[in-house]
């Protein structure tokens, strides 16, 4: 798949950025060469980033943000434990700050995410709830926020990472109290409440052709059958250099197109073991190719997004500690070699 060329050119990245050549962020960049969202418009695709709030205040960062890409996610902002902290007390503040801003700058954004076993408020973990009770909760909320979003966001990661690795159900507290129904009730909810907007499942380690995108393809085939609006998977495609490359990612792109549906790169990183070496950097250039690559061999594979786009603000050191690194701009928002690999893999120099 990857030519000698980029190779080479991820290998000469690596060993520019180490010696401090090269590597500047310019916060104009966008005037004096196509952006990666430029790049990826050519294609027909979008090229975004995530961002969450508090980084807000980083006049650099957003200045950057605001002119590399063309799509942004809310890493937090419209979860549910922000956007109804209290029972029927919704607050939509700090995903109103993140469409404002990206709708100032033109930039689409996807709704990030309406039912996820994590990150809940107290009141819906802290109890238990009858089935109708829980229905009644859950349709609630998803349609007060989609009817909030309506015609602000042009896609929905309704429900996020509803399987185990080997391809069983996630033994969240929707799951247990309502059964594997609940993903097609909320489907169809979030339909009701904006029939325009583009609905998604959403998961990690779903890349390659394995167990867990097994079930996503079973689940896919059965809600299309029985006509539930289901519109595209997202892929989030956190990675690791440690663990390998999926390798069966574009065949598993087309098998999810196969079926009508659109496929995003929704959560994009590549993290490394500290610390962060040439061999490592190049590595990761290729990975972040190779990425872009297969999204652009499959029609229906409509973008990819950055689970935001600096080592600045990754999630990953945090949450895997010795790991990092896995962005294409560094601490200081300088251009890493994945920077250059990804322009070279949309076309441009």
């Amino acid at each position: 798949m990857r030519t000698t060329r980029l190779r080479l050119a991820g290998a000469v990245a690596a060993l520019l950025v180490a010696a401090g050549i090269g590597a500047g962020p310019p916060a104009q960049a966008g005037h004096q060469q196509p952006t990666l969202s430029h790049l990826a418009q050519r294609h027909g695709r979008y090229f975004g980033s995530a961002t969450d709030n508090p980084e807000l205040v980083d006049g650099p960062y957003t200045a950057l943000l605001g002119s590399e890409f063309d799509q942004i996610t809310p890493g937090n902002g419209m979860k549910w434990y922000a956007t109804e902290p209290q029972q029927g007390v919704f607050d939509f503040s700090q995903g109103d700050e993140i469409v404002d801003l990206a709708r100032a700058k033109r930039q689409k954004v996807r709704g990030h995410t309406l039912v996820w076993h994590s990150q809940l408020p107290g009141w819906l973990t802290g109890r238990e709830w009858t089935a109708p009770e829980l229905r009644a909760v859950l349709k609630k909320h998803i349609q007060t926020e989609v009817r909030h979003y309506r015609g602000k966001v042009f896609a929905w990661d309704v429900v996020n990472e509803a399987f185990n690795e080997d391809g069983t159900y996630r033994e969240s507290v929707f799951y247990k109290t309502l059964g594997p129904g609940y993903i097609a009730d909320a489907l169809r909810w979030a339909h009701q409440a904006d029939p325009r907007v583009r609905l998604y499942l959403n998961d990690y380690n779903i890349e390659g052709v394995g167990p867990k995108s097994d079930a996503y393809y079973r689940l896919a085939k059965e809600l299309k059958a029985a006509g539930v609006p289901l519109h595209g998977i997202g892929l989030q495609a956190h990675l690791a250099l440690q663990y390998g490359y999926p390798t069966t990612l574009e065949d598993n792109l087309r098998r999810f197109s196969r079926l009508g549906l659109d496929t995003a790169l929704t959560e994009v990183d590549i993290r490394m073991q500290l610390p962060a070496t040439e061999e490592k950097l190049a590595q990761q250039a290729e990975w972040y190719a190779d990425l872009t690559e297969s999204c652009l061999a499959v029609r229906r594979c409509v973008g990819i997004t950055l689970w935001d786009y600096t080592d600045k603000y990754s999630w990953i050191p945090a949450f895997f500690p010795g790991e990092g690194a896995a962005l294409p701009w560094d601490e200081e928002l300088r251009r890493k070699p994945a920077y250059f690999a990804l322009r070279e893999a949309l076309g441009g120099k």
